[in-house]
């Protein structure tokens, strides 16, 4: 079959996806129940027809006068172009279901971290236990794999954040990414954690290097969340490959 028409479905469905993700990125951080897309600012519910953020693009609210942030656009570029490409890139349906559900938690947690320094257990621990039920009907996965690799990524960025603790103080590494490598661990799979892991540190390492270079100063904070939700995506996408060549 064509991946052409699960592609065009897929492509819709991250629209609605996003419009999802940019609501919860503005309720969960703030610790109040989700609501429906509203200003950011004043907290006025938009009219359903001004759900997407591209038909409030340079408008103003009604309001409070605000223009509106660029974030929900970026967030409505991303989601449906990496969902439409998900056909194209994981060929087993069940398997692409996941990975679209997961991308899009990834997503999520990259927004509210870079806006707020924040990987909330509100989003890491309830997908934890979804992934880890989920790989009992994933092909090529188990439960006996996403359970080792939960507690690999949990183990391996404990010990990160106690040393961070020890050497640096309160703040080296949030305890965050701690559940983030845990819920990796368990989307993943022992197979591909360490992967995601070491791709997600060497991401970081590097951007910290070329701030640092940019700004000629060091006594700034860089989230590592992101980093390793971006490979995570990529080792959902393509670590499978990535494993296989590595032990070829």
């Amino acid at each position: 079959m064509s991946p052409i028409l699960p592609s065009l479905w897929y492509f819709l469905a991250g629209i609605g996806i996003a419009i999802l993700i940019n609501a919860l990125a503005e309720d969960l951080p703030r610790r109040i129940r989700p609501r429906l897309p509203h200003c950011p600012h004043c907290d006025q519910p938009y009219a359903p027809a001004r759900w997407l953020a591209l038909t409030r693009r340079g408008v103003p609210c009604s309001q409070c006068g605000q223009p509106p942030p660029r974030r929900p656009i970026i967030v409505e570029a991303v989601t449906p172009l990496l969902f439409a490409a998900l056909p194209w890139l994981v060929p087993h349906p069940v398997t692409r279901l996941f990975t679209a559900l997961y991308c899009a938690v990834l997503i999520l947690i990259i927004v509210i971290d870079l806006e707020h320094f924040l990987v909330l257990h509100i989003v890491t621990l309830p997908t934890t236990l979804l992934a880890l039920l989920a790989s009992t009907i994933i092909p090529d996965q188990n439960w006996r794999l996403a359970l080792a690799g939960a507690g690999s990524g949990f183990l391996l960025f404990f010990l990160f954040y106690w040393v961070g603790q020890l050497l640096f103080g309160a703040g080296a590494l949030g305890f965050g990414d701690v559940t983030l490598s845990l819920m990796l661990g368990a989307m993943l799979g022992f197979d591909r954690i360490f992967f995601a892991l070491l791709l997600g540190i060497l991401l970081g390492g590097v951007s910290s290097l070329v701030f640092i270079g940019l700004r000629r100063r060091v006594h700034f904070h860089i989230p590592y969340g992101p980093y390793l939700a971006v490979a995570g995506i990529l080792m959902l996408i393509w670590g499978r490959q990535v494993f296989l060549w590595y032990t070829s």
